[in-house]
This record gives structure tokens, sequence and C-alpha cells, in this order.
């Protein structure tokens, strides 16, 4: 049985939650929460294993109370974020503290329409969240400054690449913001260009893409329409349209569509994976950490089309299941920790097409983990 507190200010939206978890055979909310101070005393009587928390409450903020939290009692925890860029601020920051994943709090309006959906995503999540190995809750290093100076950073060398147009896939869910973090800010400017889906609410895909360019060498943005795919560059993929790439007269353009979920998903990682296939050896596609399985059956596709697949092993992985699904279809070529990928992409990179092919049929698939 998962022992959840909810501290949220809002006694709507804490009625909202528990009844959204009462469903659950496995979860039992064992206390709620108005303010930090309250819930500070429930966790220590009553010594839950999963926390939902508001990102904005009277008395103490939320940031506050989760670096206070993830100092002395560190734990899953869950926030719920308002659609704003103001809440997308604070729940990006509350990632780096260590908070384990969000969820959109829902309005009334929402709530009647999705009200399955919202119970349906709160469960799963709570349910991911303590499985989660306790060593990943950890207060952030860099808890003094959201903005990263870039030449603390150890760049990566790089002599650019042999192959034109050589792209580099990356998907990622649960615990993907600060893995892609860790990713880029090795990264020079003259890297590979970069397009990532990371399952992402649209006010937050904005901020997310601008925060990464003030703390990043390589040029990040939110992509748009129709923008040309450069070198040194990164394209993410806004929160509420599927990315894909397109190939016309030897350039690479970002191509968004509005259209159906995949996976439960838009944007969806299959959706740009599958948008690379027809220049497939010319790529390098990337799972990183993530809940659930999309992503693993376009690698996989992409894989037997000669691209080299990429997955984050599961000792670094927040919630391994995006790359473990991967893993369990032999999607991938190799698997790598997080803070090897960043080079191995460069390396390869580097490759002529004939080294790349050489590489390809040394690449051996990894035990199983």
């Amino acid at each position: 049985m998962i022992k959840v507190l909810i501290v949220d200010d809002s006694t709507v939206i804490r009625n909202i939650i528990k009844e959204a978890l009462s469903h659950s055979p496995n979860i039992n909310v064992v206390g709620e929460a108005e303010d930090p101070l309250v819930a500070r005393e429930l966790i220590k009587k009553l010594n839950p294993d999963v926390l939902t928390l508001d990102v904005e409450m009277p008395k103490m903020d939320g940031i506050t109370f989760l670096i206070n939290l993830m100092r002395l009692r560190p734990m899953p925890v869950i926030m719920l974020s308002t659609l704003t860029t103001k809440g997308a601020d604070i729940t990006l920051q509350a990632l780096e503290i260590g908070a384990v994943d969000f969820i959109a709090k829902p309005t009334v309006q929402e709530l009647l329409a999705t009200q399955a959906s919202f119970k349906e995503v709160l469960t799963e999540k709570i349910t991911q969240a303590v499985t989660i190995d306790q060593k990943n809750f950890k207060l952030s290093d860099t808890l003094t400054s959201n903005k990263v100076v870039k030449d603390k950073h150890h760049i990566l060398a790089f002599s650019g690449s042999k192959r034109a147009n050589h792209l580099i896939a990356i998907g990622a869910s649960t615990g993907g913001t600060e893995a892609i973090k860790k990713l880029l800010v090795t990264l020079p400017s003259n890297s590979p260009a970069i397009v990532i889906t990371q399952h992402i609410p649209k006010t937050f895909s904005l901020r997310f893409a601008q925060r990464l360019n003030d703390n990043c060498q390589v040029e990040v943005h939110e992509a748009s329409h129709g923008q040309k795919i450069k070198a040194g560059h990164v394209y993410i993929a806004p929160g509420d349209k599927h990315l894909e790439v397109v190939h016309k007269n030897g350039v690479l353009f970002c191509t968004l569509k509005d259209s159906e979920e995949v996976n439960r998903h838009k944007p969806a990682v299959d959706v740009l994976f599958d948008s690379v296939s027809d220049f497939a050896d010319n790529v390098q596609a990337v799972l990183l950490t993530g809940m659930g399985q999309d992503g693993a059956r376009a690698m996989l596709r992409l894989k037997e089309l000669g691209a080299r697949t990429i997955i984050q092993d599961k000792n670094s992985s927040l919630i391994w299941g995006m790359p473990g699904r991967a893993h369990a279809v032999s999607a991938h070529t190799v698997q790598y920790p997080l803070n090897k990928i960043a080079k191995q992409l460069l390396d390869y990179a580097c490759l002529t097409r004939l080294e790349m092919q050489q590489i390809l049929e040394k690449d051996c698939v990894g035990p199983a983990l």
C-alpha cells in the first residue's frame, strides 16, 4: 500500500486528488496539509511514501519547502502545477531540486471533461514514483543558481561531423528535463543538429527551451513549423504538437502537426523517430528516462533501417520505462549511463560512413539489467 500525503492550500484541489486516488486499491491517502508547516509535522507523524505538492502556497512556498525536504527527509515528490509561465518556471526549478514529476492542476472545466484521464495519470505517476531508487532523491548541487555559468561545465571537444545533415533525435519523459539538460550542457557549439520530443505541457516547452538555452553552448529553440535544422542548434517539440523532420532538397526542416495523440502523448517520440526513417542511416536515435513505452517500436524500426540507437541504462534512469521497453524488444544497438551518452554521440558523428558501418557491425546489445 502506497501512503500519500497531499499538500495543497486549496480544499477543492485536495478533495479532487483524494477522490481521484480513492479508486486505486494500492494507494492510501494518509493525510492532507493546507501549508508546508502542517505538512512538516504530518510527514514526521505519518511517514508517507509519496508527496503531492502545490507549487504556490502560503506561509512557505513550495520551492523552499522542497529544498528543506530534500535536505532533511528525501522522498518522491510530485508537483501540482498551474499551466502558466510562472507555474512552468517554478515546476522546472522543482525538478532541478529533486521533484520526480509533475501534473497539471486541473480546472473545474477540465476535470469535468477529462476526469478519468486525470485519475489515471495521477495514479500512474504515484505508482511509478514509489519505485524510484532512494539514491535519486538528493538536494541538487546547483540550487544557488538557476542559470549555470557555461564555462564551469566541461565542454566536450568535437571536430565536426563528417556527414552532411547528420541528425540526433532524442525522446524522453519522466525525469527527462534534467536528463536532457545534463546531456546538452556538455555539448560544444558545433555539435550536430538535435531534435527532441519531451513529454511536457504546452506552456512548459517554451520555458524549458529558454532555460536550456541559458545553460548551453548550443542554441536551443522551441521548434516552429518550417524551421530550418542547422548544426549547433537544438529543436524541442512544442507541448501540444507532434514534431517531425522533413528532408527537402538536401536540407532538413521541422514540421509541426496537430494530429491525434500517439501512445497517449502529443508530442510523441514514435512520431519523431518515424519521421527520420527515410534517412535513418544518418541518424542517432536516443531514448532517455521516461514512463511508458513511447519511442520503443519506432526505435526498433530505425535500428532495422541502419540508424544507431542508444538507450539510457537502468542505473542512471529515473524511470526505466521507455528505455527499458526498447531494451525488451532489442531496439537499441548500445546502452550507456547518462553521463557517457554525449561523448558517444559526438564520437560517432565524427566517423565517415565506412567507419560508421564498421562500428554498427561491432556494436553489441548489452546484458539485460
